[in-house]
């Protein structure tokens, strides 16, 4: 999270100040809707959060009415990732569950700074509220049971196998059908920078804060400390139209 927060400050003072001189000498272009769609990395999720959809259109000179939908994997804080010592595959010892958040979002989105023809940012000021659906879907090992290499059985993981007979995670998708639904609800507040140089296109970034909610807690490590409440910090790098 500290790595995150270190990219995240600089960027924004950067491109507050780059964005704020060209808003101030430049005329606008207008546009009367977009749509876009990224890829997410955040504090609670891996190497990719997940994916973000989101369409808007404007309601006035300064204000946008936006529908979104995210798709996330979320990561419990105490996940590690193992090398299994019978085959060398890899798997996170200790989790029995994973959980994707389904976030429907309705907001709105404040210009802050209108882009110039051709060049600066357009910078906007995000907020969005909705429902958030958790599916939670056991998470499969391969394990060998009575300590024979022999014959290995896949299951969802829980407390009794030990991390010795561990060969690896399951098949892909493996479990999927047995997920359960945790409803919940989400709300978040960013700053979306729009980069391109294309009247007709949309490239650019968001970064921000989200918070997860859900009605009860999802365990996803059984012997680590488990939560309904879920803070992120994200980036989401982002590309679409507009017209």
């Amino acid at each position: 999270m500290q790595r995150l927060e270190k990219l995240l400050i600089p960027t924004f003072c950067f491109v507050f100040l780059v964005s704020g001189a060209f808003a101030q000498t430049q005329d606008s272009y207008e546009y009367q809707s977009e749509f876009i769609w990224g890829v997410n990395k955040n504090t609670s999720g891996g190497l990719i959060g997940g994916l973000v959809f989101k369409k808007a259109r404007k309601l006035n000179d300064r204000v946008l009415e936006t529908f979104g939908l995210e798709l996330m994997n979320v990561k419990h804080p105490q996940e590690v990732r193992r090398s299994s010592s019978r085959t060398g595959n890899f798997f996170i010892y200790g989790k029995s569950n994973y959980l994707y958040a389904v976030r429907l979002q309705y907001g709105r989105d404040l210009i802050l700074f209108k882009k110039a023809p051709q060049q600066g940012a357009e910078i906007k000021g995000v907020f969005a509220v909705g429902p958030t659906i958790g599916v939670v879907a056991p998470y499969y090992v391969e394990y060998f049971p009575n300590n024979n290499d022999m014959v290995s059985v896949r299951t969802q993981y829980n407390p009794s196998i030990g991390i010795g007979d561990i060969g690896g995670t399951g098949r892909v998708f493996e479990g999927l059908g047995e997920s359960k639904i945790v409803p919940g609800a989400n709300v978040k507040a960013a700053l979306n920078f729009e980069l391109g140089t294309i009247k007709s296109q949309v490239t650019g970034f968001e970064a921000g804060f989200l918070l997860d909610v859900y009605t009860k807690k999802i365990e996803i490590v059984p012997t680590s400390k488990n939560y309904s409440v879920y803070p992120t910090l994200f980036l989401t790098l982002f590309y679409g139209n507009r017209k």
